[in-house]
């Protein structure tokens, strides 16, 4: 049996949330999409979500309120992967930047996909 986790900074999901989260500030921080203020803040802000709301619903220490932003945190992770469409678009992205952002994107989905479902697994044995 693993040991329980005691804190967020242990989660691999929130891990992952902030490799990303570094990734998407340096893509971000050049060339012409550091000049684009209303995309760059955007995604930024859903990054940044990602791995806020996976530690806050962490530390609130219910597994309801722990599943609910587990959600919300997923959710931030769609909005990210469709804002790295319109940076591909724009050409701001080279494509091996963009596949990477993107699949980086989506194996933290993944993972926060299974931690739900794991949380909900152990709210319906209570």
């Amino acid at each position: 049996m693993s040991p329980a986790i005691e804190r967020f900074e242990d989660l691999i999901a929130w891990k992952k949330a902030r490799l990303l989260t570094a990734e998407i500030y340096r893509a971000t921080d050049t060339g012409r999409f550091a000049r684009d203020f209303a995309l760059k803040h955007q995604i930024r802000q859903a990054a940044i979500s990602i791995m806020s709301n996976i530690a806050e619903g962490f530390e609130r220490a219910r597994s309801s309120e722990f599943h609910q932003f587990l959600s919300v945190a997923k959710g931030s992770c769609a909005e990210l992967r469709s804002q790295l469409y319109i940076a591909a678009d724009a050409k701001y992205l080279a494509e091996s930047d963009f596949m990477s952002l993107y699949e980086q994107s989506a194996e933290v989905g993944r993972i926060l996909g299974g931690l739900r479902a794991a949380v909900q697994r152990k709210r319906n044995q209570i």
